[in-house]
């Protein structure tokens, strides 16, 4: 009797090894998890993909974007999307005193703006090495971030209208796939013109 006792004994011992064992391995097999938030880092295409979305839907073309005047305004011209104001644009007459009663103005299209700080054009952002195609992503996030302009840590703040005090508000991630979708944009060569200073129209303008 005090052997079948003992054997029973032994052979639950084995069995609470056993059970004690494969939970182990189980909290192992857990930990070895990948985390969620690993999971959802995105590959390239997913960031392309996603900068898409971003760029078309919080306005970009709005003013990057040379435009011809259609039957319900102004429409882009998909060969120049983003390409910024053309070297070789136009503006309308400049009158400088709605300026300074204190209006801001833009031409036709909207990829040229007009205010007490001068005259300011919309950059190309096409994939051109006159656009962003020599910019690292650093180079993006940094104007992004800092409103510098070509993303240089000693260069002059980004002009109004863009409104990078607004767009600072988005995620890495979010700027990383805006750039990696630019990247991929058709390349436009266009060298836009630099701003010009209210004290350089005035000049011009009374030179005429």
């Amino acid at each position: 009797m005090r052997k079948s006792i003992l054997n029973f004994s032994i052979l639950v011992g084995i069995v609470l090894i056993t059970i004690l064992a494969c939970m182990g391995k189980s909290k192992k097999a857990d930990e070895t998890v990948v985390p969620v938030a690993a999971t959802a880092i995105m590959d390239s295409t997913d960031l392309v993909s996603r900068g898409a979305y971003l760029v078309n839907s919080i306005g970009c073309a709005d003013c990057h974007s040379p435009k011809s005047m259609g039957a319900n305004g102004p429409e882009i011209i998909p060969e120049l999307d983003l390409s910024g104001f053309p070297s070789n644009g136009t503006v309308p007459p400049i009158d400088l005193n709605s300026i300074s009663n204190g209006w801001i103005m833009f031409n036709p299209d909207g990829t040229s703006h007009l205010g007490p700080w001068g005259q300011s054009f919309a950059a190309n952002l096409t994939s051109d090495p006159s656009g962003i195609g020599n910019w690292t992503e650093e180079n993006f996030i940094r104007a992004i971030r800092k409103g510098k302009y070509k993303g240089l840590e000693n260069s002059r703040d980004l002009l109004p209208l863009m409104p990078w005090y607004f767009y600072n508000n988005l995620t890495d991630e979010d700027l990383s796939s805006i750039y990696y979708y630019l990247k991929t944009t058709k390349p436009v060569s266009n060298i836009v013109p630099p701003p010009i200073s209210m004290e350089d129209l005035k000049q011009n303008l009374s030179a005429r």
